[in-house]
């Protein structure tokens, strides 16, 4: 028995797994977020097997949610109590801004057809969130997680999340289960919200103070991971004690191990573990659509569609204009925070439960919900590009980085592996003022620490080579070890800068007449080289 249930899960997860690699690739092979192609493939596999994941439903679901603890803890590593601070009125104004003018029109709609106070208050309250994970991993998957208009967009969306907690506790008063129940629930808001509000700080504190000294003596990578896993699983168990949900915790646990030397440790080691249960929630998101309900009622759910993108839209426009950008960059992120959020969902299923919400309502907004997630990664897309042009000017690189110097020549350094991490170093010497770009945050720490300017994003991407300083630098260097991606990435600073001079690694001889094309100055041919150096060691030894 035990064993059965064993193979289906397994079977089950591999379904998913195979199917989030598949749409993955296609996307990446298209340029296409694989956000999209985990929502799209999750949605194929619901149509096209009706019924799935049957029995493995709640399996699933766990694994799905695991993925979601991950993602919120990641964030709460990204975004440090100092970031906050500093955000804080972004945050109060614009998070609270974005909530009530969701949530009031779609209240006073759900009134006039005839719903319930309680019924329209609800699911004015859930329609307000807008997805944390979805926007953060966008963003962070095109690099403009430290852009101005990316961190205000984060910290509304953090308000949001802390939120929940009283929306949480206030659905007694919704159920009108007494006076009782009333002062049980003000005084468990009160509780909890100290508690959080004093536990993340100090956990900060002492992991700084004593833990995180104590495992780097130790020298051990394993436990490390060991430790951040205790922390999170630890963090989000207590939330749940309290009537939360876990992934408040997570992302508390997050915030709590930020800003100590093992910071950057954990967030690379966990990386793989959050990226492939990541893939499991998206695709899980995609199959909870049911086609057949929805059959009946085709244009009372475009229209319900179009209208929740348009209100979710222009409220977060507003709530971006209140935190101090520029309308253009305001209406770009307000695409970007136009779905409905993965808390959404935890109040939907508690307002069912509550026996506030009809399932033919239930099923309705859920599917709305998921399509606008499946909607949301080319409305970011299309909504940065606007945000980038409208912009304030010195804020597009990255916090970490100090500010360029326009007294000395420009260089950016492409692909920071072992080669070009010693082109960073010996063009420094050289007296060059250098930023690195390169896809991975974790390769780009260690040189943020030592004071280069650095910048985490996609380099065939002209906002990103904008932001590195490419469209006016004296020297690129590209030494990604790939040729497909070098030369994209040459065409694209060749585009962006008639006057630099282009250096690229290339692996493969074949490749240098393509990268020549594409506007590279010199190419540094690793075959060639090669060949160069056995032909030299076979001299000196005749």
């Amino acid at each position: 028995m035990a064993d059965d249930l064993v193979v289906r899960l397994v079977g089950s997860l591999l379904v998913v797994l195979a199917a989030g690699l598949a749409a993955g690739a296609v996307c990446r092979r298209l340029g296409v977020s694989m956000l999209v192609g985990y929502l799209l493939v999750g949605t194929v596999l619901s149509a096209a097997v009706p019924g799935w994941p049957g029995e493995n439903a709640h399996e699933m679901e766990y694994l799905a949610q695991a993925g979601v603890l991950l993602l919120l803890f990641s964030i709460g590593i990204e975004f440090s109590l100092a970031e906050l601070r500093r955000l804080l009125r972004p945050m109060l104004v614009g998070g609270a801004a974005q909530m009530l003018l969701v949530a009031g029109p779609v209240a006073g709609v759900l009134l006039l057809r005839g719903h319930g106070w309680q019924s329209a208050v609800l699911l004015g309250a859930a329609l307000g969130f807008s997805s944390t994970v979805l926007v953060f991993k966008a963003l962070e998957e095109w690099g403009q997680t430290a852009s101005s208009h990316g961190r205000r967009a984060v910290a509304i969306l953090l308000f949001q999340d802390a939120a929940v907690v009283p929306l949480l506790l206030v659905i007694p008063l919704l159920t009108g289960q007494g006076e009782a129940a009333i002062s049980l629930a003000v005084a468990e808001l009160g509780l909890t919200s100290l508690l959080f509000l004093v536990a993340v700080p100090v956990a900060r504190r002492l992991i700084i103070r004593w833990v995180a000294p104590w495992l780097a003596r130790l020298r051990s990578v394993e436990l490390v991971v060991l430790f951040a896993l205790v922390v999170l699983s630890g963090s989000a168990l207590a939330s749940y004690g309290l009537g939360l949900p876990p992934m408040v915790g997570a992302l508390a646990a997050g915030l709590a191990l930020n800003g100590n030397r093992l910071t950057r440790q954990i967030d690379a080691v966990l990386l793989a573990f959050r990226e492939t249960f990541a893939a499991v929630f998206f695709v899980s998101l995609g199959t909870l659509i049911r086609f057949d309900a929805l059959a009946a009622m085709p244009w009372m759910c475009l229209g319900a569609l179009a209208g929740v993108l348009a209100l979710k839209t222009t409220s977060a426009a507003a709530a971006m204009r209140l935190a101090k950008l520029p309308w253009k960059g305001a209406w770009g992120m307000g695409l970007g925070l136009a779905q409905i959020g993965e808390f959404s969902f935890v109040l939907l299923v508690v307002g069912a439960q509550a026996g506030l919400i009809t399932p033919a309502v239930y099923n309705l907004v859920l599917f709305v919900a998921v399509a606008t997630l499946v909607l949301t990664p080319q409305l970011l897309k299309y909504g940065l590009r606007l945000a980038e042009t409208g912009s304030p000017v010195g804020h597009e690189i990255t916090i970490l980085a100090p500010a360029r110097n326009d007294d000395i020549p420009q260089a950016v350094v492409i692909g920071i592996g072992p080669i070009g991490a010693r082109a960073a170093s010996q063009l420094e010497t050289k007296g060059y003022d250098v930023c690195l770009v390169d896809l991975s945050p974790v390769n780009l720490h260690p040189f943020a620490q030592q004071g280069f300017r650095t910048v985490v994003g996609n380099a065939s991407e002209t906002p990103i080579l904008r932001r590195a300083g490419a469209d006016h630098c004296a020297l690129a260097v590209v030494t990604v070890p790939d040729d497909r991606a070098a030369r994209r990435i040459v065409a694209a600073i060749r585009r962006a800068n008639r006057a630099a001079t282009i250096l690229v690694r290339c692996r493969f001889q074949a490749s240098v007449a393509r990268l020549r094309a594409a506007g590279a100055t010199d190419i540094f041919s690793e075959e060639t080289e090669v060949a160069a150096r056995v032909a030299a060691w076979v001299d000196r030894q005749g």
